[in-house]
């Protein structure tokens, strides 16, 4: 209705430090389980104030966010110099539901490797249907938000724009869907664990020790001669690991981390390899 977006409109001061969405144009979220959670927030139907969060989210407005289980707190910087104060709460699964989730996931491996690899299941959420259960919220009162902002709007702007960042972090990494529900990672993963651990009594079986003499470690380098280190070359993938531990969460910089490190490590790399190589010029 026309009245719905009738109110006061103003200005929020500049925000030094905050959080910047790392999409500052289109859409915000890459992956279908950012998407899915978007969508959450824009079933409400807000009007403008949707278009605003995303131009909030953008600007760095969101001074911090803090996810905990079932719970999101905020700090988001409008046009009064105290921070509103954002509450997101999510509506938590319990110990026997998340049983009855895991024993279901336990029955596909991919579910388990999948997540390791930071990625969410496409048919993840089949399997929350098969227990019972839901990944995302469903129902107004699995979702309660509150803003110390004067809008009387519930979401208002900057609850948006909260939500937009966190879109993008579930981009990063999935299982903070998972604690939003009442779950950490290394919980979540423990009891996927579980099904394939050894029964209670049984002897693991014993690791074979290294040996101490260190040719027979090594290998005869006299026989190698100059093959003693293999192949060199320079690795297939640039920062391999930063790429692998994935983005820095809430990132607050103008440019993606791994795209700042990027050049460094292929720097480094073609130095070092000059010099394995013996190609170093000295002065």
């Amino acid at each position: 209705m026309w009245w719905r977006d009738f109110y006061p409109k103003s200005k929020p001061r500049q925000a030094k430090g905050g959080i910047k969405a790392q999409s500052q144009r289109g859409a915000i979220g890459q992956t279908w389980w950012a998407k899915r959670w978007i969508s959450v927030l824009e079933s409400f139907d807000i009007g403008a104030r949707l278009s605003r969060g995303k131009s909030y989210a953008r600007r760095g407005q969101v001074l911090s966010v803090d996810v905990g289980k079932g719970e999101v707190k905020a700090s988001v910087q409008g046009s009064r110099p105290q921070p509103y104060k954002v509450h997101i709460g999510v509506k938590t699964l319990t110990d026997a539901e998340w049983k009855k989730l895991t024993a279901v996931l336990s029955k596909q491996a991919i579910f388990l490797a999948k997540l390791l690899a930071g990625e969410m299941p496409q048919d993840i959420e089949q399997a929350f249907t098969e227990a019972g259960l839901s990944l995302f919220p469903q129902k107004s009162r699995d979702l309660k938000t509150d803003c110390s902002c004067p809008d009387y709007s519930n979401p208002c702007k900057h609850i948006a724009a909260v939500y937009y960042l966190l879109g993008e972090e579930f981009d990063r990494d999935p299982f903070l869907l998972f604690r939003l529900r009442g779950l950490g990672r290394e919980e979540l993963l423990g009891m996927l664990g579980e099904v394939g651990r050894p029964a209670a009594g049984s002897a693991p079986a014993p690791a074979e020790p290294l040996t101490a003499d260190a040719r027979a470690f090594w290998g005869d380098a006299e026989s190698q001669g100059n093959d003693l280190l293999g192949e060199v070359a320079a690795p297939p993938v640039s920062a391999a690991l930063p790429q692998r531990l994935g983005n820095f969460p809430f990132w607050r910089g103008q440019e993606r981390l791994l795209d700042a490190v990027k050049p460094t490590y292929e720097a480094a790399s073609s130095q070092g390899l000059d010099v394995v190589l013996g190609e170093t010029k000295h002065p």
